[in-house]
């Protein structure tokens, strides 16, 4: 048996919080979260290739508490097992021998559970190395789940123990502390944007939200492609300073980004009289990092025509006028993949790990905030107010009873 933190289906809770949560996000981690802790049996499944990992540290992710408020599209609701244990920014040890690592063996998970793991023949996405395009993430030896952290059959971060197929594990430099480690999934993530986006030689790139998705995604930019300026749009003064040591040339508050940009790019300000105001002209690539209404349209009214926008969090419903009428690219990015293309066929995780051997990640690893699982209300409350307070990550430590 293992102590976990339990997702459970709950029309009610759901219901409560959609309606309050955004407003009051106390009401998440209270009455209204449909997340118990719960006595279970470890997760273990019985088939070549996979093995149990016992739970270091295991990141809250802005995903987790849109799935938590009822903010999660319903398009992704066959794509998920009920009850699942939540937690896909996993750093582990092997408990057991897993091909060719070793039992004991210090690990961080791609939590995309693919072709490979799921013991079925390669779909036309993993046999590219986009394994976040995998079309099979519903069948195969285990229960639908398009990630660890999301599966009934896998378990995942939020628990002492959870189990992961060979295919997605990768080894921790002994280097690495594990709070640099658990970083590791998140800049896999903002590597895999970073390349996404295209970035031409000296382009102007706008990054709406200065986040862990913000920040590691500015970092990206800038050691991976050739932008020239990046404008980050950052609400609080902890993401205004990171966002500059991350490699922003300019930084903005969320009311001040189009006559930011009006200022450097030389755009022309169209102020509606009714609704946003936007920009004729503007950025080359902008890339909303938050996912929100409000970060999305900013995007899409500070990009030039023809210029590209990259959906970097998962994204709200807004007006899409101006990707019509400016003949926008809309792009997603989503999670990471086993080949990029654009960064010589390598791994997100492994320019991951190298990139979190940075000194600024190096400092941002010594801030992480991790809480035992019995105190996932205070931790919850804590990862939603995480910009006001200056955190970049807050984590579970399943080991911990502190």
């Amino acid at each position: 048996m293992m102590l976990a933190l339990e997702m459970f289906r709950s029309l009610p809770r759901h219901v409560a919080a959609r309606a309050v949560g955004g407003r009051i996000p106390g009401v998440l981690s209270g009455p209204a979260a449909p997340l118990r802790l719960v006595s279970i049996d470890a997760p273990a499944v019985a088939k070549r290739g996979w093995a149990r990992l016992r739970t270091t540290l295991s990141g809250i992710c802005g995903s987790d508490l849109g799935a938590l408020s009822g903010r999660t599209s319903l398009y992704f609701s066959g794509l998920v097992s009920m009850p699942f244990v939540p937690g896909h920014e996993v750093v582990a040890e092997l408990l057991e021998d897993c091909d060719d690592l070793p039992s004991g063996a210090r690990v961080v998970v791609d939590p995309v559970l693919a072709c490979a793991a799921r013991g079925v023949d390669p779909c036309e996405g993993c046999r590219a190395g986009a394994t976040n395009r995998c079309d099979r993430i519903t069948v195969g030896h285990i229960r639908p789940g398009l990630q660890t952290g999301f599966c009934a059959d896998t378990g995942g971060g939020w628990g002492q123990v959870l189990s992961a197929h060979r295919s997605q594990l990768h080894p921790v430099p002994d280097v690495l502390s594990d709070e640099q480690a658990v970083l590791i999934e998140p800049t896999a993530c903002a590597v895999h944007t970073a390349l996404r986006a295209q970035v031409a030689r000296g382009a102007h790139v706008l990054v709406s939200g200065a986040g862990s998705v913000g920040l590691f995604t500015t970092l990206a930019l800038r050691s991976l492609t050739d932008a020239g300026e990046i404008t980050v749009v950052a609400k609080h003064g902890q993401q205004r300073d990171l966002a500059r040591a991350f490699g922003a040339t300019d930084v903005v508050g969320p009311d001040e980004v189009l006559r930011g940009v009006r200022r450097t790019t030389r755009a022309f300000h169209v102020a509606p009289q009714m609704g946003r105001p936007y920009l004729l002209g503007g950025v080359d690539v902008a890339i909303d990092a938050v996912g929100s209404k409000q970060s999305l349209e900013t995007a899409l009214h500070a990009t030039k025509a023809g210029g590209r926008v990259v959906l970097a969090g998962m994204p709200a419903a807004a007006d899409l006028s101006a990707a019509w009428f400016r003949e926008l690219e809309v792009v997603g990015a989503y999670a990471s993949a086993a080949r990029e293309p654009a960064n010589d066929d390598r791994a997100a995780f492994e320019i991951a790990t190298e990139l979190v051997g940075a000194t600024v990640m190096e400092d941002v690893a010594k801030s992480v905030v991790s809480y035992p699982l019995h105190r996932w209300r205070e931790a919850l409350d804590h990862a939603h107010s995480v910009g006001r307070l200056g955190t970049v990550k807050v984590a579970f430590d399943p080991r911990s009873s502190r």
